[in-house]
């Protein structure tokens, strides 16, 4: 040994203390295990940008972003990644479904473009994978190389501490092994626990076998101390870290450090060790309650998400008869389909159950909306068939020259064609238009035929309006044969022929109006006239024999149901008239006034046969008496 190294020894052994006297290096207080947190967990930066991401492409972007990051990102966030992507890719694939259908296309016909974003997004994803299984890889064989390097650090420190005649090298060799061992890394997990424990091991052996004095482990103590005040300071400011992941991530890693350093004095111990214990604390606090507070939300959106499952799951087709009550529910469907979206992540466990809940759901509507689609696609096509021949007819007669039997053909598949039901929307408005249009043809064909009428209409509108004048000077006429002028002018209204059609209907409220004032003036009704006219012939028919009788009522009655179906045809042209051409719209007025005039002639026979009827009991009642 040189001289140097026995000074070292000497010095060592003059102030030396007993070895009972020396405090054991493993402070078990301070090995506490730090709390396992999951190493991929994301950030809270990362957690809050994901439900920010409402397309494919955004959810490929950061796909691909991570990809090319080459550092593997994390597991939570790519499983989330893949769940929003596949998300909006079904979502995408409903919606094209129904755009689809609701165009009138076969559900089971249907048949997805390829997504663009699709193959990239798999490319993305694998990339990410091929490298995790490398860096994990890779990993794993750094941590068995530490493990080696670990176990040969232990080994020299044993060798170390059973050499006690090299005391003045061993110590700085000692100290540059606790150096190494402090720059090596993570070892396998299995073997943690048992390496720091042969470590601990030989490290209190070597102190023992040294000995040394006070001032040497004063030093150490002094040293250890003042890097766990660093480390206790670091973990104080961790409280102060935003991203809460982020912190307790850190705090693993102080902890990690702690580990490494070397005891501090006695009376120190428990102080230094609670000011680092009570910053830890602080931190896993904030790291619970973050991940607390997110799985009482995730708890929260599952309820709503499940409220919107029963909404979606109470709504009932069987009332949908018509294509508005079906895109009513639709919207209903589309209002529930879009307040999900606007709910975040339910529980991991149960997030993907919730939602193929609520798709089915869903998916069970559309189906039965297609299938009502189908149906009604199906009596669409038939109905397009019977207006197709009705157009092939129409379009056939539009150049005839007989006025009468044409107009009356016409008129008959206008009436046809209201009997029938809706065609499809596409074709609906040329077909509509292709059968007004030989209508009109026939008609504006027919007035050009009888323009030679106009003239005479004329006339007729300007004898028409001096009655209407005429009739208004009799309304502050008193005299006794008023009533009978008023008969006068309306037998001469009658007599006149037609009146240009613009001004038919105007000019015929404006004698309606009149007479109707003087009806009431003069208490004259025409129809009742006719009624106590038919009451006092009645009496003669009664005088010939019940048989008269039964046979004027039966007459009647006959009558009575000519008119009936006669106004019903009328009405049928009205409606019809009123919905297509302006040249339909010329008729209405003239068909109106002749259906109103059959609603009297009706109105009067139902009192006909009722009179024939009471002179029917009359009869029969005095004939009873005779007897």
């Amino acid at each position: 040994m040189d001289s140097l190294d026995q000074t070292k020894v000497n010095e060592a052994a003059e102030e030396v203390v007993p070895v009972e006297a020396v405090e054991p290096v493993n402070e078990t207080t301070e090995e506490t295990p730090v709390e396992e947190v999951p190493a991929e967990e994301m950030s809270a930066e990362d957690a809050e940008r994901l439900p920010l991401m409402k397309t494919k492409e955004e959810v490929l972007a950061r796909a691909q972003e991570v990809a090319e990051q080459g550092d593997g990102g994390n597991k939570q966030e790519l499983e989330l990644l893949k769940q929003l992507y596949y998300k909006y890719h079904r979502a995408d694939l409903v919606a094209a479904q129904q755009a689809f259908v609701e165009a009138g296309g076969d559900p089971e016909a249907f048949q997805p473009e390829v997504d663009p974003t699709e193959e990239p997004f798999k490319q993305a994803m694998q990339q990410i994978r091929l490298r995790r299984a490398q860096m994990q890889a890779e990993q794993e064989q750094l941590r068995i190389e530490n493990l080696a390097r670990k176990q040969a650090v232990i080994e020299k420190i044993k060798l170390l501490a059973t050499t006690p005649e090299e005391a003045g090298k061993s110590y700085d060799a000692f100290k540059e092994l606790q150096a190494e061992w402090k720059e090596i890394g993570p070892v396998p997990a299995e073997n943690v626990s048992e390496v720091w424990k042969s470590y601990q091991l030989y490290v209190e052996q070597f102190y023992d076998m040294l000995k040394l004095n006070i001032q040497f482990r004063e030093y150490d103590f002094r040293k250890n101390l003042e890097a766990k005040t660093l480390l206790c300071e670091q973990a104080e400011r961790l409280a102060e870290e935003n991203d809460v992941v982020k912190a307790i991530n850190q705090l693993q890693t102080l902890h990690q450090e702690w580990k490494e350093i070397g005891p501090v004095a006695k009376d120190l111990r428990e102080d230094i060790w609670n000011r680092f214990k009570e910053a830890s604390t602080i931190v896993r606090k904030r790291h619970q309650d973050f991940f607390e507070a997110r799985k009482a939300q995730e708890e929260e959106n599952l309820a709503r998400k499940t409220e919107l499952c029963e909404q979606v799951e109470a709504v009932s087709t069987e009332g949908l008869k018509t294509f508005a009550d079906w895109d009513a529910k639709t919207k209903e469907i589309i209002d529930l389909q879009a307040a999900w979206k606007t709910i975040g992540f339910a529980p991991q466990k149960v997030n993907t159950q919730i939602f193929e809940r609520f798709r089915a759901a869903c998916d069970k509507f559309f189906t039965e909306k297609a299938t009502f689609f189908k149906t009604v696609k199906e009596e669409l096509n038939q109905n397009l068939q019977k207006k197709k021949a009705l157009v092939e007819q129409a379009e056939a007669l539009k150049d005839s020259t007989e006025w009468k039997q044409t107009s009356d053909a016409l008129i008959d598949l206008q009436k046809q064609w209201k009997t029938i039901g809706a065609v499809p929307r596409k074709v609906s408005d040329e077909l509509w238009k292709r059968f007004v249009g030989a209508c009109d043809h026939f008609f504006e064909a027919k007035n050009a035929a009888t323009a030679g009428e106009r003239s005479e209409q004329q006339e007729n509108l300007a004898r028409k309006q001096d009655i209407i004048e005429r009739l208004k000077t009799l309304l502050e006429d008193t005299a006794e044969n008023s009533a009978q002028k008023v008969r006068d002018l309306q037998a001469e209204w009658n007599s006149i022929g037609f009146v240009p059609i613009r001004e038919k209907d105007k000019l015929y409220k404006q004698y309606r109006e009149v007479v109707d004032k003087l009806y009431k003036q003069f208490n004259l009704h025409h129809a009742e006239q006719r009624l106590n006219s038919f009451k006092t012939t009645l009496r003669v028919t009664a005088e010939a024999g019940a048989n008269s009788l039964n046979r004027e009522r039966d007459r009647l009655a006959r009558a009575y149901e000519i008119m009936k179906s006669e106004l019903q045809t009328y009405e049928n042209n009205i409606g019809f008239l009123s919905a297509s051409s302006k040249k339909g719209n010329s008729l209405v007025a003239e068909i109106q006034k002749k259906a109103d005039k059959l609603k009297d002639e009706l109105n009067l026979l139902r009192q006909k046969i009722k009179a024939v009827e009471a002179e029917m009991r009359r009869e029969a009642q005095e004939e009873k008496k005779a007897e």
